[in-house]
């Protein structure tokens, strides 16, 4: 049985089970480096480059901060894009689509190509006091900037992660306020809302942990994994989404504390709403798909 909120996974996990195959290594290493190692493409693109046209990422001074955008996506750029007056449409999320991260989030454009605009917004304590400013220390160093980068290298290795299109930074003294735009993936839904619509049986939730073990095995780390940031396509593939502060790493306890913060999610969700389909056996069934996978990269 499990207990709220706590981790019971020892009788899987041992010193192996947290070490990186050979492949899962060499993968990490491609991602790390930026380099797209889609052989069936016919070509090895260098950093910063893109399939998508010969377009790099362009970074252009504002008067304020600087805006990092990919030109193959987004061709012209300016701070209005980053506002809801920027574009013809614009709608806010709210509910079960708009609960689970701290930014201000918005679908912004018209089919076939929408975007998710968010504002950069810090959680907890802190959050009540200084809601969306951060102490500046180099553009590299921003939120937006660091964010949009490692997205361009997973989303560039086939990782299901949301494009990267645009970022700024506003800079006001020491501080600056950050947003992201990202182009919209159909059709996903929240973790949180899968498992309210649907019943999903247990190869659902190995796929999940399969999944998640996928991003652990080359090195993602995500610093908020939960039930609003997992999301599921209409296809049923799981899909991770905001990366503020995620970032590469070597193998180590943080992939056991990324999934503790995942059951803590689910289980607190399911204590605001029983009617959720979440059970103890659902949780097995999620670390039996991710332990399978982590044995047979």
């Amino acid at each position: 049985m499990w207990a709220s909120g706590q981790l019971s996974c020892k009788r899987r996990i041992t010193a192996r089970a947290w070490q990186v195959s050979p492949m899962a290594d060499r993968r990490m290493t491609q991602i790390r480096s930026g380099f797209d190692c889609r052989s069936n493409s016919g070509t090895i693109t260098s950093p910063g480059t893109k399939e998508l046209g010969l377009l790099t990422e362009t970074v252009e001074k504002t008067r304020n901060g600087a805006i990092l955008y990919d030109k193959a996506i987004i061709n012209q750029i300016s701070d209005e894009r980053f506002t809801p007056q920027g574009w013809m449409h614009a709608e806010l999320l709210t509910g079960a689509l708009g609960s689970g991260g701290r930014g201000s989030t918005m679908f912004v454009g018209n089919v076939p190509r929408q975007f998710v605009l968010r504002h950069y917004m810090r959680g907890g304590l802190l959050g009540k006091l200084i809601k969306d400013t951060y102490l500046f220390s180099g553009a590299e160093k921003t939120r937006p900037f660091l964010e949009w980068r490692l997205l361009d290298k997973l989303a560039s290795n086939n990782m299901r992660v949301p494009r990267p299109a645009a970022a700024r930074y506003v800079q006001r003294g020491t501080f600056y306020t950050a947003d992201i735009i990202t182009v919209r993936i159909p059709g996903i839904v929240p973790l949180s809302q899968y498992i309210a619509d649907n019943d999903p049986d247990e190869a659902f939730w190995n796929s999940v942990g399969a999944a998640i073990q996928e991003f652990h095995a080359t090195g993602v780390y995500h610093a908020d994994m939960n039930a609003y940031n997992v999301q599921i396509d209409t296809d049923g593939l799981t899909w991770l989404l905001d990366f503020d502060k995620g970032r590469l790493r070597k193998p180590g306890p943080w992939q056991q504390e990324t999934l503790g913060r995942l059951h803590r999610s689910l289980h607190k969700i399911v204590g605001l709403d029983p009617r959720l389909h979440f059970r103890s056996k659902n949780w097995e069934q999620l670390l039996d798909g991710y332990f399978n996978a982590s044995r047979s990269s």
